[in-house]
C-alpha cells in the first residue's frame, strides 16, 4: 500500500513490485478546486488515471486506486476541494477491471487474477529488462 502523494512516483511503485508486492493499493484524497475550468479538471483527472494505469503496466501488477468523493471546505473558510472519486481497479496491463463514478459512494468488488502477473511479465518483461546500469542518478535529488 502506498498512500495518496506516493501515487505520482514511479519509483515507489517499482520498489513495491521489486519487493514482491502482488498488487498496489492507493488510498487517495485527490480532487480539484471548484474554480478550476472544466478543461483543467479533465486534465487533472486524466493525469491521475493515466499515472495509476501506468504503474500497473510498468510493473505488471494490478492497481487499486481508491479516491473519495464530495466537497470539503477549506479550514480557512475560503474555497475548498471537490474530490473527484473515479476509484478503479486496473489489471496487469492497465485494463479496467472495475470503475466507480464521481457522484456517489460506490463499493467495487472485483476478482483479481494474481496468476496473470507472471504471464504478463513474460510477454512484457519490463522488470527484467530495465536498465539498472543507468539508474544510479535516481537516488540523487538533482543531476
Amino acid at each position: 500500500m502506498l498512500v495518496c502523494w506516493d501515487q505520482w512516483y514511479p519509483e515507489a511503485a517499482r520498489l513495491m513490485a521489486l519487493d514482491g508486492a502482488q498488487l498496489l493499493i492507493y488510498p487517495t484524497a485527490i480532487g480539484w478546486e471548484p474554480s478550476d475550468t472544466a478543461e483543467e479538471k479533465q486534465r487533472q483527472l486524466d493525469a491521475w488515471i493515466t499515472s495509476q494505469r501506468a504503474h500497473a503496466i510498468a510493473n505488471g501488477i494490478p492497481v487499486l486506486s481508491v479516491n473519495r468523493i464530495g466537497f470539503e471546505a477549506s479550514p480557512a473558510g475560503r474555497g475548498g476541494i471537490q474530490f473527484w472519486g473515479h476509484s478503479f481497479a486496473a489489471g496487469c496491463q492497465g485494463e479496467y477491471l472495475a470503475k466507480a463514478d464521481s457522484e456517489k459512494e460506490t463499493l467495487l468488488m472485483v476478482e483479481v487474477n494474481l496468476d496473470q502477473t507472471e504471464e504478463v511479465r513474460r510477454i512484457w518483461p519490463f522488470l527484467r529488462d530495465r536498465r539498472i546500469d543507468a539508474y544510479g542518478d535516481l537516488t540523487k535529488r538533482f543531476r
